[in-house]
């Protein structure tokens, strides 16, 4: 289970481990999910029922933390994300 990095209103924020090398997070809120890339800038990468509504509200958040969520990544991920 990978750990919950940030959580906002009713939303948690995760990053899972054995994944594509480029930088994103994963958005869960009951049953919906969204991917987010978080380089080179934040972008939605897939949706799994978000309204778009929601979707900007979650890309605020992201855009708020995306510094840290990048390191986040990196510390998460560990060495294998700069080779």
């Amino acid at each position: 289970m990978s750990p919950v990095f940030h959580r906002e209103s009713s939303y948690c924020f995760k990053i899972f481990s054995n994944e594509e090398m480029r930088m994103h997070i994963h958005v869960l809120r009951d049953n919906l999910e969204a991917k987010f890339w978080i380089e080179p800038r934040v972008e939605l990468a897939e949706n799994l029922g978000f309204k778009d509504h929601e979707l900007r509200r979650i890309q605020k958040i992201i855009e708020k933390y995306a510094a840290n969520f990048q390191e986040q990544y990196r510390q998460h991920i560990g060495k294998r994300i700069d080779d």
